[in-house]
Parts: C-alpha cells; structure tokens; sequence
C-alpha cells in the first residue's frame, strides 16, 4: 500500500478534531497521511473501510496496508511519538489492551454527545 500509515478521523467531532491537531503539530505529524472522513473520497479510504465504519471509531491503515482500529488505532499513533510511545507500549500489552479498549469504547458512547 502506501509508504506512510494513514490516519483516518472525524473531523466533524469537536473532541476528535483537536486530538488530531495535537498530533498534527508534532514534528513526527510528516509520519503519517492525515485524513477526514467527512471530507475524504471513498477510493482514500479502501475497499475493506467504509465511512460509516472509519466514522464509528479510529482507524489507522499500517504502512502494510492492514488495518489498526480503536485503541490499537492510537498506539500506532503514539508508537514514534517521543513522550506517547510508552503509552502505545503499555495499551498493546495485555491486560492493558482490553482495558485501553473498553475505555476507547466508553469514550464512543461520550463522542455521540459531542459530534454536531
């Protein structure tokens, strides 16, 4: 697939959208493609992501074209990231990943609230 991981996220989410301006704006931000799916064409996201998925929670698609997705989305962010990779490290070791994974999905219960 493509040389750079591919970050996919709501830039209609409020929350969202300024967690990804943080990671943005980081020197590693050149490591990554940055892509809204509110804005994106579908031939960006893949065959095997569809907007409602990529929409419903984080998606970043690997330099290997496999897909990382929730909580395992974010480590891959956080992996090159001075100062976060300790915590990509400690949220894919188990039991920390169920419990990465369950908070990720109790903050998608919170998104509903906040995504306009």
């Amino acid at each position: 697939m493509g040389e750079r991981p591919i970050v996919y996220y709501d830039g209609a989410c409020p929350v969202c959208s300024r967690e990804i301006g943080y990671y943005r704006q980081r020197q590693e931000a050149d490591l990554f493609t940055w892509v809204d799916v509110t804005r994106a064409d579908a031939r960006v996201l893949g065959a095997d992501l569809s907007r409602a998925d990529a929409l419903a929670r984080m998606h970043v698609r690997r330099a290997d074209g496999s897909l990382a997705v929730g909580a395992a989305a974010f480590a891959e962010i956080w992996r090159p990231m001075p100062g976060l990779r300790y915590l990509a490290a400690l949220i894919t070791t188990p039991p920390f990943n169920i419990i990465a994974e369950w908070a990720y999905r109790g903050f998608l219960r919170l998104r509903k609230i906040w995504r306009s």
